[in-house]
């Protein structure tokens, strides 16, 4: 056994006591109410002490405050940590409270695995009989730069930097030193520097007053940590630049009509070549739900954890030994790789038709490999499942598997019956998993070679899932399926949008802790040091659509705490049940919808509810029912009157609540519906009144409890950093919940989320954020230029402080300063899109700048095909840009010389 002192000075409040808790049985093993209460011995001082078993040789615990033996708070989550060696008798550990540090973001593996990584050295055994130890955090410490310590010791240097001894990390960011007691006189004065590895020069003194350390003599065989110490560092801290752009947006010279993988890695290359520190992609997992061109859309996964199977570099996978095939794929190839855009269903195909002939040709020798055999090992739990779904999906030629027929529940008995060798399934099964293997190799590749090039990959993780995803068949508890997730109506889409995916059943993911997001959070971890939200404001409410509507505007937040009747009157409103929540319209709007075609749409659609009003008949009363009516009907008379039809439908100023049916929400954009303009002035203001109060005070305080319950865990979950698209219908606690967890938000110019300002103020922006010129869901920022010339001229004015007319055309000079601003603003990261950063030059720019844009939020049925028109290779070529790109990033102080 070894015989080991905690001391802490922490100063405590009546009632209050200090325990332990940690890896070995003397601590609680980690167990809830087991954990090791201290001793209180005076002026703030706790200690305890243990005998500890030898084995496990490393110990890891931390420290918290209870009162009546319930936890009130503890330390952060990063343990200390102690490794035992044998040769001595005795361990005395002086810790220091560990709470979470305000640069918490550097302590993601986005830094300490990456932009800063510094490789543990080999394990070294101090050779002191009197060991002293001490241990600091330390996390801006770049590459190129060392952790010293100087002090008023010949051992520490005698204050002269070029003398004094560097410190190892061995678990960076935590750095550590060793000295011999014996060697030391007390008080012991020191600092620490940061020092440039290669001239040995300092580059940065801590600020402030000197370290004080004054410690009880220490005998032979007694070794002694200091823990818990922070650099104090007030250098401006750090900021980085980086690209975005789809994978499947990518192309090389060998890519086969769609970017893959190997095309990432040469990205990698152009991103270390121009001073970029991150390249941003759109998800890759699997969509295969149909086969054809409609599963391009990337957030619609049918699988949290498979990649999609496009995504393979057939130059990375090897060649075929049919010299005639060979030929053959290469002309398609070359035939998919010149078109300007992606035709998603030939490469799928096509590609896929290459992976099975190379399966046939190596598929079993890969499955026999030691490697594969611990893919399949660490990933069963969702590969098996992954691989049954897509079997049942091609065999029942639907992804629905409601229509599944006897597959129609996940049983997993029947899964490991079916990919079992001796399953006539295997020849399907097993290729699912070669291509799974192959995928996570390739991928895996594209990361290790990021890290060492310093580039942080940063994935995407979206809000929802297929309805008709693995997931939901494996896990249907996790989902609500009598509704539909979406978003609120916003600049882009005026009715809103309607996602399809299910909602979550948060209640039940909560029993057992989250489990399934930590899941995905591990998942993405294999590959990323950065990941993107998507829609984070759906981890404080989702907008759920009820499944009669195709559209979003009547849709309700959920969860909500939504109005009764007599709290809407209380408003001021004379609540009329039916008049408010039955859709209907008023006989002089008709024509405004319908046209021409108003007679004909009135007697074949509607009926009349009273003298001025009709309501939509019964064959047509939900859009979904209007949907099928006038599916594949594309003239302009049909047209018009589909659109009226789903507007009427839209006619309600209140919605019931699904779950309580006495309970309402009033209808988000109210205000622009046909019902609102029948009220009269006073029920107007009254309504408005309420329409604030809803959807802007009543749940800020619920949402804001909904979000620290579910996003506290998870976040605490990864080492990733974290970033949080928080676009749209921003509830007030957003920002606080985000600035207290670290999680950096999104800041676009030409989204403002300050009322009344038009563009948001670069210069004002938070730190813990990303600053970008334009998503996936907008314009580039050529075509945004002439979206709206009122617009673009007050830009050109008032931001740019450009006088005179604005020119017509985003012009190069114009796109540099814009990027330009945008590397100025104090946001950790600014991220640009490739298309933006090529607009910069004249020389590489596309010509069609309408071809740039990935995705139109407002049209459900999206074709996601952009493509980059030039190759990478080409990219990497282009000196001109490449400079002006490096250049304006020196410029705004994100260049890491």
């Amino acid at each position: 056994m070894m015989k080991i002192l905690f001391h802490i000075n922490f100063h405590t409040v009546w009632g209050q006591k200090l325990c332990i808790t940690g890896s070995i049985p003397q601590l609680g093993t980690w167990k809830a109410g087991q954990n090791a209460d201290m001793n209180y011995v005076g002026d703030g001082n706790w200690q305890l002490d243990i005998d500890a078993p030898l084995t496990p040789a490393t110990i890891e615990y931390r420290y918290l405050v209870k009162v009546d033996d319930l936890t009130v708070f503890e330390e952060w989550d990063k343990n200390h940590r102690l490794t035992i060696d044998e040769r001595y008798s005795r361990y005395i550990l002086y810790d220091n409270w560990q709470s979470p540090p305000p640069n918490l973001a550097l302590y993601s593996s986005a830094f300490t695995q990456n932009l800063f990584a510094h490789p543990a050295p080999p394990p070294q055994s101090p050779p002191h009989r009197q060991p002293l130890t001490l241990k600091v955090f330390a996390p801006h410490i770049e590459r190129r730069h060392l952790l010293a310590l100087t002090g008023n010791q010949p051992c520490l240097g005698n204050w002269q930097p070029e003398k004094a001894p560097t410190l190892l990390s061995h678990a960076f960011p935590e750095w550590e030193i060793s000295f011999d007691a014996a060697n030391i006189h007390y008080p012991l004065e020191y600092k620490f520097l940061v020092i440039d590895a290669d001239t040995r020069q300092p580059v940065y003194w801590e600020p402030g007053d000197n370290r004080l350390l004054t410690l009880p003599p220490q005998t032979d065989g007694e070794a002694a940590h200091v823990t818990g110490l922070c650099l104090r560092d007030n250098r401006p801290p750090w900021r980085g630049a980086g690209s975005v752009v789809p994978v499947f947006s990518l192309r090389s010279e060998r890519s086969f009509g769609i970017g893959d993988l190997a095309d990432l890695r040469l990205l990698v290359d152009w991103i270390h070549q121009t001073g970029q520190h991150l390249i941003q992609i759109l998800p890759v997992n699997d969509t295969t739900a149909t086969h054809t061109w409609t599963d391009s859309y990337p957030y619609n996964a049918i699988s949290i954890y498979a990649i999609h199977p496009i995504y393979i570099s057939l130059a990375w996978l090897g060649h075929l030994a049919d010299d005639r095939q060979t030929a053959r794929f290469e002309a398609i190839r070359n035939e998919l790789n010149h078109l300007p855009e992606i035709d998603y269903e030939a490469v799928l195909t096509n590609k896929m038709e290459y992976c099975r002939l190379f399966f046939l040709q190596k598929g079993r020798a890969v499955l026999d490999t030691e490697e594969f055999g611990g893919f399949f090992a660490r990933n069963q739990e969702w590969l098996l499942p992954y691989a049954a779904y897509s079997y049942f999906r091609d065999v029942h030629q639907t992804a629905d598997f409601s229509q599944w027929g006897p597959d129609a529940v996940c049983d997993r008995a029947r899964i490991a019956r079916l990919c079992s060798r001796d399953s006539q399934a295997w020849p399907e099964v097993s290729f699912t998993f070669f291509l799974q293997y192959v995928l996570h190799q390739q991928f895996a590749n594209v990361s290790a070679y990021a890290r060492k090039k310093g580039v942080v990959l940063k994935g995407d993780l979206p809000i929802g899932v297929n309805r008709h995803s693995v997931d939901v068949w494996q896990e249907p508890r996790y989902f609500n399926m009598n509704g539909q997730a979406g978003a609120p109506p916003d600049d882009f889409s005026p009715t809103g949008q309607n996602w399809t995916f299910p909602t979550y059943n948060w209640e039940e993911m909560e029993k057992n802790h989250f489990a399934w997001w930590k899941k995905r959070f591990t998942g993405l971890s294999d590959y990323f040091d950065c990941f993107r939200i998507d829609h984070i404001l759906g981890f404080f409410r989702i907008w759920e659509i009820p499944l009669k509507f195709t559209e979003g505007l009547c849709g309700h937040f959920n969860p909500a705490l939504p109005l009764s009747a007599e709290e809407i009157e209380q408003y001021g409103i004379e609540f009329n049940e039916s008049r408010f929540t039955t859709p209907h319209i008023h006989r002089q709007h008709l024509e405004a919808l319908f046209g021409p075609y108003t007679g004909e749409a009135t007697d074949a659609y509607l009926a009349q509810s009273s003298s001025q009003h009709f309501v939509l008949k019964p064959f047509c009363d939900t859009q979904i029912k209007i949907e099928a009516l006038f599916a594949g009907e594309t003239d302009a008379p049909s047209l018009q009157k589909k659109k009226g039809l789903l507007s009427v439908a839209n006619e309600a100023l209140f919605l019931r609540d699904p779950y309580r049916k006495d309970r309402f929400h009033p209808r988000v954009s109210a205000s622009q519906s046909y019902l609102y303009l029948e009220l009269d002035n006073s029920d107007r203001y009254a309504f408005d009144h309420l329409y604030w109060d809803f959807f802007y005070r009543r749940h800020n305080d619920f949402w804001k409890e909904q979000a620290y319950k579910r996003l506290t865990p998870l976040i605490a979950s990864t080492r990733m950093l974290v970033c949080g698209e928080d676009l749209g219908m921003i509830p007030e606690s957003v920002p606080e919940v985000m600035g207290k967890l670290q999680i950096l938000s999104l800041e676009i110019e030409r989204v403002s989320k300050t009322p009344h300002h038009e563009f948001a103020d670069l210069g004002h922006l938070p730190y813990l954020s990303v600053c970008t010129t334009s998503t996936h869901d907008m314009n580039p920022l050529r075509s945004w230029w002439r979206e709206d010339r009122e617009k673009t001229q007050r830009y050109y004015n008032n931001i740019l402080r450009l006088s005179g007319e604005a020119p017509w055309e985003c012009t190069s000079d114009i796109a540099g300063r814009i990027i330009g601003n945008h590397l100025q603003a104090p946001s950790m990261l600014t991220i640009i899109p490739l298309q933006d950063w090529m607009a910069v030059d004249d020389g590489v720019k596309r010509k069609d700048y309408d071809a740039e844009r990935i995705n139109v939020p407002a049209n459900a049925s999206h074709y996601w095909r952009y493509r980059m028109h030039i190759t990478i290779e080409e990219l990497l070529r282009a000196d001109d840009l490449n400079e002006k790109i490096t250049a304006l990033i020196k410029r705004s102080g994100r260049l890491t010389l």
